[in-house]
């Protein structure tokens, strides 16, 4: 008979599982209890509770228990929540639309206080996914990163512990170089703690003007560097030779924007990265690019690399490993083998030693076409796992065009005329080459859930093709305005500035009837949203591109793009993430669009794959269920369900883990583009999530919502 040890004094419940928040917090073997103490709750990654008083059984009685609004919605434009909160002691650390940092009661939703870093400190916009808890016998800390900045607070109070840095805070350039403190460094995801280490990654540009994507460990005390791994390898450095000669002095990206896993017993923290930059061209990066696209195992104590394995090599597809892997252990054979295994944006799992990285199952060697971009050189073979079988599609092609309605297939069939497809790592290209699965996966920032108990990865998937299209940035006379936003603002809002259909990166066309000058140099400079400062541009390419945007382009004197290096560093440039839809706004690839799947990892095997998400409209015209693309991730528990956000339709659901059926699902405020938390206060149980909304041109909230049984 399992028993909860409950936060308040002689108070005891039957039928839970018993486990202390303390033990959580020390040990990544640890299932999430009462307490959800760290960012997907252990530090294993494994997005699983041990709690059952919530089951199959009596989900259908699952009601809304409070609901509580962070207050700083109105008037910020697209924004989302992302944050997977930690639940310690009762009380819920979050973070809002605005990046504030908040406390409420767990069980009621009642405010405790709030931290606005926008009260005292440049922040600018994007957004946070979690926070970081630490704590000795002596003091606890709460640590949180927001626009340029990591943040120690007092859990109690969220006050800032002046003793930690620069009075409470530590600026993320600090220890990548003097050249690279002018640059966009943000944290989105948290870390991970070891002793008294907090290892952090960064999110970092995506264009040529990124700065180094380093691992650094900072002292939870002092907030100063404990150790620093070169991501983008020095003279002497293991990987050096993987990049030209003096890469290391002005090369940017190959960063960690996905979070960690920690094996707190071995020591060994393992940490996933993203590619190198600029995304889509790399002839001025020749090389395999270690160590962008990798997972690293480093020794936690002193940041020695263990191993690593490079899972794209010289990457141009934008393919960063997007979420923090996860600590699992493997039966085959007879041997039990304590592995980590890696999601990816192709919708594949690499499963890894975690002691020696050696591949648990087979990852074949797969031929690369050439580049036909001047000066690319494609690395010539990918290595792609073939066990488990992939959890997405792997390539478009004429057979996998959209047949909701012949419409839609006479549209898109047209469409692809010309374009590139056929292989998963067909190169970019200037004719337009199909992407699929597109840059958001497959496998995306919400991760996935482990269940040691049965040997299942769960893992939601996109199913969603998008066109890359390469264009020069040398040769034309054009004005330095426009060479500025074809440079840096093109690859988002797209080179006729009307943005991204699905509302993600907004439409430039009639900014100035929103904005004057003064506002749109200050959003340049210091970011908004998902849009990161640019404080690195000169004051004449500042106002050449507000010229651009607020101008005829013929006001303009014209000159050659490329003859000032600031603003063109590399040929090519791209005309938007672009997402390949049909006539009416649907994917252009046959259904389903998204996905929720259970891996067994022991067998191999995918054993079961549903649709996430619905289209309502296209239900009622007699289409089969489609899924939707979908953010944020699952949590499985103890209880036999599969709890999950994320689709466009702005539903939670349960499923039943073993089956993939589904139990039972609620109408969001906003959608729920964010991985759930489940917890415990005074004997009952609590599943909450984020409803931020923004993603996929759906409405923006400020929204935490809670879930419990009916007394």
């Amino acid at each position: 008979m399992n028993i909860l040890i409950l936060r308040k004094p002689a108070l005891w419940v039957m039928g839970w599982f018993l486990i202390s928040s303390c033990q959580s917090i020390s040990d990544d073997k640890e299932a999430a209890g009462a307490d959800w103490p760290v960012y997907l709750g252990n530090k294993g990654s494994a997005q699983y509770s041990s709690l059952d008083q919530i089951n199959k059984e009596n989900i259908g009685s699952l009601k809304l228990a409070w609901e509580f609004r962070t207050g700083d919605l109105s008037g910020r434009g697209n924004t989302q929540i992302q944050c997977n909160p930690l639940v310690i002691d009762g009380v819920l650390f979050g973070t809002s639309p605005s990046l504030k940092a908040f406390a409420v009661n767990a069980a009621t939703g009642e405010p405790v206080w709030e931290f606005d870093p926008h009260n005292d400190f440049e922040i600018g916009g994007s957004v946070n996914r979690g926070l970081m808890y630490w704590n000795s016998e002596q003091q606890s800390r709460l640590f949180y990163s927001a626009g340029p900045y990591l943040f120690a607070l007092d859990p109690k109070t969220g006050q800032l512990i002046a003793e930690f840095g620069d009075g409470g805070k530590v600026a993320l350039t600090k220890g990548l170089g003097d050249w690279a403190q002018d640059r966009y460094v943000i944290s989105s995801t948290p870390g991970v703690i070891y002793k008294n280490k907090l290892i952090l990654g960064t999110r970092v540009s995506e264009n040529s003007d990124a700065a180094p994507g380093y691992i650094r460990a900072f002292d939870v005390i002092s907030g100063e560097i404990e150790w620093v791994f070169h991501t983008i390898p020095k003279p002497g450095e293991f990987g050096y030779d993987t990049w030209p000669e003096d890469a290391y002095l002005s090369a940017g990206g190959a960063n960690s924007w996905a979070g960690m896993s920690l094996d707190e017993a071995t020591g060994i923290v393992y940490i996933p990265t993203g590619s190198a930059a600029f995304d889509f061209w790399g002839g001025n990066r020749k090389g395999e690019n270690l160590f962008a696209n990798s997972l690293l195992a480093l020794n936690a104590e002193n940041g020695a690399r263990i191993w690593h394995y490079q899972t794209v090599r010289h990457d141009v597809w934008d393919r960063d490993l997007p979420a923090p892997p996860n600590l699992v252990t493997i039966e085959r054979e007879g041997k039990t083998t304590q592995a980590v295994a890696q999601i990816t944006k192709t919708g594949r799992v690499f499963i890894f030693d975690r002691e020696t990285g050696e591949p648990v199952y087979p990852i074949e060697e797969v031929e690369i076409p050439p580049s036909s971009l001047e000066g690319e050189e494609v690395w010539p073979r990918q290595p792609l796992p073939q066990v488990p079988p992939p959890f997405s599609r792997q390539v478009f092609t004429e057979a996998e065009v959209t047949d909701i309605s012949p419409e839609s297939e006479a549209y898109v069939r047209e469409k692809i005329q010309g374009l590139k497809f056929g292989h998963t790592f067909m190169p970019p290209s200037s004719e337009g080459t199909v992407i699929f699965p597109g840059f958001d996966g497959g496998g995306e920032w919400g991760g996935a859930a482990y269940d040691e108990e049965t040997g299942l990865l769960y893992v939601n998937a996109n199913e969603m093709p998008w066109i890359l299209t390469m264009v020069p940035t040398s040769g034309g006379k054009v004005s330095p305005g426009k060479s500025a936003y074809f440079t840096h603002c093109g690859m988002c809002h797209g080179l006729d500035k009307k943005g991204d259909p699905s509302g993600t990166f907004p439409s430039l066309m009639e900014v100035g009837q929103r904005l004057n000058e003064n506002e749109i140099l200050g959003i340049i400079a210091k970011g908004k949203g998902r849009m990161p400062a640019f404080q690195h541009l000169k004051p004449e390419t500042r106002e050449a591109l507000v010229n651009y945007l607020l101008q005829p382009e013929g006001d303009q004197d014209a000159h050659t793009i490329g003859e000032d290096s600031n603003l063109s560093a590399v040929p090519y440039t791209t005309t938007g993430y672009n997402r390949f839809f049909d006539q009416e706004g649907y994917p252009a690839v046959k259904p389903p669009w998204g996905t929720l799947n259970a891996i067994d990892l022991n067998k191999g095997q995918i054993a079961w794959s549903v649709p996430l998400g619905e289209y309502p409209e296209l239900t009622a015209r007699g289409i089969p269920q489609t899924g939707t693309e979908n953010y944020g991730g699952p949590v499985v528990t103890a209880g036999g369900l599969v709890f999950i956000g994320a689709s466009k339709d702005e539903y939670i659901r349960a499923f039943d883990k073993d089956t993939g059926e589904e139990l039972w699902k609620y109408k969001l405020p906003a959608g729920g583009y964010a991985t759930p938390a489940v917890y415990g206060v005074d004997g009952k149980q609590y599943v909450v999530i984020a409803a931020g909304g923004g993603k996929m041109g759906t409405s923006s909230g400020d929204y935490y919502l809670a879930f419990s049984l009916e007394n």
